[in-house]
């Protein structure tokens, strides 16, 4: 269909008067009118399978005259991977406003909150659907201010603080992702990545500094160790609702960046370097430090929502560790070739997407029910939230990554796609086997969850004379047909992934 990126790209801006004059009357109305728009973008997205799956070129594009001077078009595509991502980003917007119904009511200025959630879903989408690296800035910026107001305004304890955390963490990043693609700018006078890559190509000292610019300004939204102190706090001070978009997808954002640029754009310049090598060597360190460091205090916290951020860092960390598995040797022209590890790795974005969205809506729900957020005091739940329960322990048995749930199949073909590249290159045996060590720590982590919350007795026993309105009941209606939404992507990754690996092994190359 023509015109279907821009139509994506510009119907929640225009959506905006709707949502807000909606809210006005009802907040479910704006809800709806946020959950149809995203539908809406999700068939649009679908509607560029087909020339995905069958054009020379793998991917479908659009392109509209934007600022001539520094010859810069408005560029817009999807090509396998980024067309994947899109559609599970969209997926969790429906589930995000679904919940905010119930989850969100009471609460002041919501026809607000629906026009921030409608921004930033221009943001997390546009991220994904340009080449052009002035619009993806724009994109990256534009995450960041209506997290940073949904954050702060309708959070929890310390909202404000834990928002301007996250705000200046994750700007001062974005400054280094500027001097990157300034650079890449002023060596190759092109705004487009595609066109940027073949340019680097002549220039591998400088694009040795670019790479470092730009993978230091992802890692901060990635939260990788060390720079990952703004993602505790942000996560367990949001909504829920947002939670879920932060863990899901913000942060996965940042890893979808090291992949399409450091890695795609910038990396064939210096392939088959030491400097190369060592870069994807550091990559695959850090990825294996976030992961231990992310699930051992996962095991020790006691707070519900800090204990699923944590798990984040961790989750980023089998991420990074998958990005450095990325093919070292150019193919002829500079290419390089889409490998198993890296076709689990952007498997592993989108379930790690929809099984942590889960997690955190559940927790949200476990939240929002009992008005408490400390598992210690918790226990006993399977019987008044069997629901909750069932979506809770779903999402937790796959970030986990146990058969037959969605992390089980991205874990399995990173893990594949390891020991191929081990047979070659004997460095990754020892991050090989520390991240399948890790394995273990997520496992632990995740049951230990699901015990304290749901299975274990009960610390106190509600009085026989307690009013009916106070007693803890499941999630109403709205809040579990999120819920329900993420469980079948869950469950329908995890048994049946053909469609997504298909998709994204389409792209045959970086």
């Amino acid at each position: 269909m023509l015109y279907s990126l821009l139509l994506v790209f510009l119907l929640p801006a225009l959506g905006v008067p709707f949502v807000y004059f909606g809210g006005k009357k009802s907040s479910k109305l704006a809800a709806a009118i946020v959950a149809l728009i995203a539908l809406i973008n999700i068939a649009l997205v679908l509607t560029t399978v087909p020339t995905i799956l069958t054009s020379p070129e793998r991917r479908y594009m659009e392109e509209y005259a934007w600022i001539p001077v520094l010859n810069s078009h408005f560029t817009l595509f999807v090509d396998g991977i980024s067309a994947s991502i899109a559609i599970i980003t969209l997926v969790l917007i429906v589930a995000a406003a679904c919940f905010s119904v119930k989850y969100m009511e009471g609460k002041k200025n919501l026809p607000v909150y629906y026009v921030l959630l409608s921004l930033l879903s221009i943001g997390l989408v546009g991220v994904f659907i340009t080449s052009n690296l002035l619009l993806f800035y724009f994109c990256w910026e534009l995450m960041l201010l209506p997290a940073y107001f949904i954050i702060g305004s309708w959070g929890y304890r310390e909202a404000y603080r834990a928002a301007f955390k996250f705000f200046i963490f994750t700007h001062a990043g974005a400054v280094f992702v500027l001097l990157g693609i300034g650079a890449i700018y002023m060596v190759t006078g092109a705004t487009d990545m595609f066109a940027a890559q073949t340019a680097l190509l002549s220039v591998p000292d400088l694009a040795k500094w670019i790479i470092i610019a730009l993978t230091a300004g992802f890692a901060v939204k990635m939260a990788i160790v060390p720079l990952h102190m703004w993602l505790p706090d942000a996560h367990s001070e949001a909504p829920a609702t947002m939670s879920a978009l932060l863990s899901g997808v913000i942060i996965s954002a940042g890893a979808y960046a090291i992949l399409r640029l450091s890695l795609g754009a910038v990396f064939p310049a210096v392939a088959g370097t030491d400097f190369g090598v060592t870069f994807l060597h550091g990559l695959a360190v850090f990825g294996v430090i976030s992961a231990f460091f992310g699930a051992f205090i996962a095991l020790v916290e006691t707070d519900i929502k800090r204990i699923i951020a944590y798990s984040s860092i961790a989750h980023m960390g089998y991420i990074l560790f998958g990005l450095s598995l990325y093919p070292s040797e150019p193919l002829v022209g500079g290419a390089l070739a889409l490998t198993t590890a890296i076709t689990g790795t952007v498997f592993h974005i989108l379930t790690h997407a929809v099984s942590k969205g889960l997690l955190f809506l559940s927790a949200g729900a476990v939240m929002h029910q009992t008005e408490q957020r400390d598992i210690r005091e918790m226990g006993g739940l399977s019987g008044k939230m069997p629901f909750t329960t069932a979506s809770a322990v779903i999402s937790g048995l796959s970030i986990a990554g146990s058969p037959p749930f969605a992390c089980f199949i991205s874990e399995f073909l990173i893990f594949v796609g390891a020991f191929d590249i081990i047979r070659t290159n004997a460095f990754y045996l020892i991050p090989t086997v520390f991240m399948l060590i890790a394995t273990v720590f997520s496992l632990a982590y995740s049951l230990r969850f699901v015990y304290r919350i749901f299975i274990s007795a009960a610390k106190t026993e509600p009085a026989p004379s307690v009013d009916e309105k106070h007693k803890i009941v499941d999630v109403p209606n709205s809040m579990k047909l999120a819920l329900l939404i993420l469980v079948i992507f869950v469950v329908l990754l995890g048994v049946y992934p053909t469609f997504f690996i298909n998709l994204i092994n389409t792209v045959g190359f970086i």
